[in-house]
């Protein structure tokens, strides 16, 4: 029995067909069209993806939509999300109205920690992917939290440089000012590097670019500080990195398990991994969403060897 998962995010939005036992036997990938009807293009694309379902002989039992922003889970709303235009929009009803199936609504970070649990087992850990922007998963008791106004998680605006960069929401010295693979990019043009490189190849200049090797530096230095607040906040078991930056592997992690000992004097470091899923933990989360909508089971392990990381 398949599901219909759905990742919106700002630029793109991307559809799957989720068998039973979590292959991906079709996917789908459409602009967001924020600048003109971003609530139709991802309707348009969810019935699209219903249709093809159907021709492939494989028709759903529910869909799962994720996106940015502040989502309430429980009524399927997206009450505001930025990049999207979105605010309060009742996603569920109108893709239930569009489709006839049971429809979940999730939190795209969140939702991308509830694939990384049933991947790994665990219960209580930390994802961080490393985006446009950074945003959190706090998995505790194998369940994201929302917080109290579905805000959980924004680390992204967590200072780490006070007095520092101006970020877009208003402060100085955000975390992802420096941190995320669109500020290491920004920061990197900004201070003299060639405009238009992007995480990879910035990683791969540092051998022989000093603004790179800044820019590096400081990335990692921020994102141990930051990961060393979170963890005397929360004592997470593990926290797992996803994202372009994730990429690079031990040049990006080694020196934030450095950074991030430095900052703990007196505990040790939880362990630091990469995202089972990469880019994509999101759109499976969606998967495993539309299954708990449906009443499916969603056994250990499913979903991670349908979906490659990346």
């Amino acid at each position: 029995m398949t599901v219909l998962a759905v990742d919106v995010g700002g630029t793109t939005i991307k559809g799957a067909v989720a068998s039973q036992d979590g292959q991906i036997l079709h996917t789908l990938t459409t602009p967001s069209e924020a600048d003109a009807n971003p609530v139709q293009a991802v309707r348009s694309l969810c019935v699209r993806l219903r249709d093809d379902a159907v021709r492939l002989g494989a028709a759903p039992a529910a869909i799962g939509v994720v996106t940015p922003g502040l989502v309430d889970e429980d009524e399927g709303v997206v009450k505001y999300a930025a990049n999207l235009h979105f605010r309060d929009v009742p996603l569920r009803k109108l893709i239930g109205d569009d489709l006839g199936l049971p429809v979940a609504v999730g939190h795209d970070v969140r939702a991308a920690g509830v694939a990384e649990a049933v991947a790994s087992g665990l219960d209580d850990f930390l994802l961080l992917p490393l985006g446009t922007g950074i945003a959190a998963a706090v998995v505790v008791r194998g369940i994201p939290l929302p917080g109290a106004t579905r805000a959980a998680g924004e680390v992204g605006h967590m200072p780490v440089y006070p007095g520092g960069e101006p970020c877009s929401c208003g402060q100085q010295g955000c975390l992802e000012v420096y941190a995320s693979a669109g500020g290491l990019a920004r920061r990197y043009a900004r201070l003299g590097g060639a405009s238009g490189l992007d995480s990879r190849a910035i990683a791969a200049a540092l051998p022989d670019d000093p603004v790179a090797r800044t820019v590096w530096d400081d990335a990692t230095r921020a994102l141990g500080t930051a990961l060393a607040t979170l963890t005397l906040t929360l004592d997470p078991a593990r926290i797992v990195l996803g994202g372009g930056l994730a990429d690079a592997g031990d040049l990006f992690f080694d020196p934030v398990r450095a950074a991030l000992s430095a900052a703990l004097a007196w505990r040790p470091a939880p362990l630091l991994a990469r995202s089972v899923f990469g880019a994509r933990a999101a759109l499976v989360g969606a998967a495993i969403l539309a299954r708990r909508e449906a009443g499916l089971a969603v056994p250990d392990g499913w979903g991670a060897d349908g979906v490659q990381p990346g």
